[in-house]
């Protein structure tokens, strides 16, 4: 089962965590799993960008994202070329680290 390291995000997950997800499984799912919540405003359908997250390893293991994907990821605060809605990535065998951004483009918190 491949491993989750998230580095610390002091909200979400001060410490930083390792977690393990069936492959499969996006990483929004995985993190929610394991109460790491996430904001994830359009309920995982790819409708916003509150889940982004920088794939610091293991990129490349990933599905690869498609274009609604990246119509998105274009309106994400802090986007770099490693970025990825977590909840269209979808794990593979190999073991991946995320960063959470500091911010999203939410302005209002969802109450998940």
């Amino acid at each position: 089962m491949p491993v989750i390291k998230i580095l610390p995000h002091s909200e979400y997950c001060p410490e930083g965590a390792e977690i393990e997800a069936p492959a499969g499984t996006s990483i929004c799912e995985a993190l929610l799993d394991h109460d790491i919540e996430i904001e994830h405003a359009c309920e995982m359908s790819c409708a916003c960008t509150t889940c982004h997250v920088i794939v610091r390893q293991g990129y490349e293991s990933l599905n690869e994202p498609d274009e609604s994907e990246e119509d998105m990821l274009d309106r994400a605060w802090g986007l770099e070329p490693q970025s990825r809605l977590s909840c269209q990535a979808i794990l593979a065998q190999k073991d991946v680290t995320i960063e959470i951004p500091k911010y999203s483009i939410n302005h209002a918190k969802e109450n998940h």
